[in-house]
């Protein structure tokens, strides 16, 4: 493994007899760039900010969650530093193989019990989903309760029922999207496609309406339906996910990333940097490369 991750190990966290962990934090800098030997579930469930997973930085909102195979290099990271005024909320469900073993006796559906094998076993790329019906906040808010007060009788029955509904709840929703029962339809991913392609020109909400047809206020309903944000939030942040991707793999200067990324002049791109990942490009560029 990369010396600059860091290994966190199942005993620091499964420490009951449940192998079980689940809790409610708030994200900020200090955490490292970090992989584990156990399978996490990360629900966002207040506050904006980044996802630093494998090679990608995503841009996270409430109502987001992640499922983290073991071995896969993550960080949560706040929008801005200012986590006290803006934090960045998650709750966290994380098990390792043996968990996984004892579900296999309430989970009867062979595929979801590969499913989670192939998380345990680092086989599948992380999964990013988003909860419309609010039913993983849900059961995210219950496994948290009731692993406060483990010593509640049933309280086992109850923890395993419950994680069992999410690891299902979850494959369900990501069964559909990959079916594309659920997913965005195909012209928006158009759309998102062709910001991703123009990145460095001037894009305005025009030029998606000349692109794909639509008129202003529908393509602005299909950005905050699938992305959970306006067009010119998504754009920004999108700008800024491809400035922090130039500065990790080259040696451009800040300026010339700017420009790369659709930003005319380096003070823009500075401020809008330092306020959604909480740091400077000089700064992320050198903590990038520790």
């Amino acid at each position: 493994m990369n010396p600059s991750i860091q290994l966190f190990k199942s005993e620091s966290f499964l420490q009951n007899n449940l192998k079980l962990f689940v809790n409610r934090c708030s994200e900020n800098f200090d955490l490292p760039f970090h992989a584990h030997d156990f399978v996490e579930y990360s629900y966002i469930a207040e506050g904006k900010g980044f996802h630093h997973i494998g090679e990608d930085i995503i841009p996270v909102h409430k109502g987001m969650l992640f499922v983290i195979p073991v071995g896969v290099p993550h960080v949560f990271r706040p929008a801005t530093s200012s986590a006290s005024e803006h934090p960045l909320i998650l709750y966290n469900c994380l098990f390792n193989s043996e968990l996984i073993l004892t579900l296999s006796v309430i989970i009867q559906e062979q595929e979801i019990g590969d499913h989670l094998n192939d998380l345990a076993n680092n086989q599948i790329p992380y999964v990013s989903i988003t909860d419309a019906g609010q039913r993983m906040e849900e059961l995210m808010v219950k496994l948290y309760r009731e692993s406060s007060v483990p010593s509640i009788i049933g309280s086992s029955t109850m923890l395993y029922t419950l994680v069992s509904q999410l690891v299902v709840t979850t494959y369900r929703q990501l069964y559909h999207e990959l079916h594309d029962e659920q997913g965005r339809p195909t012209d928006f991913e158009h759309i998102l496609h062709y910001l991703d392609q123009h990145i460095s020109e001037r894009i305005r909400l025009n030029d998606l309406v000349r692109f794909s047809g639509w008129s202003e206020k529908h393509i602005g309903r299909m950005f905050l339906r699938y992305t959970g944000q306006t067009f010119g939030s998504y754009l920004q942040h999108l700008r800024i996910q491809k400035g922090c991707e130039l500065l990790k793999s080259s040696q451009q200067k800040v300026s010339l990333i700017a420009e790369h990324v659709g930003y005319r002049d380096v003070d823009s791109f500075h401020a809008a940097f330092k306020r959604i990942t909480g740091e400077t490009p000089l700064v992320y560029r050198k903590k990038s490369r520790a």
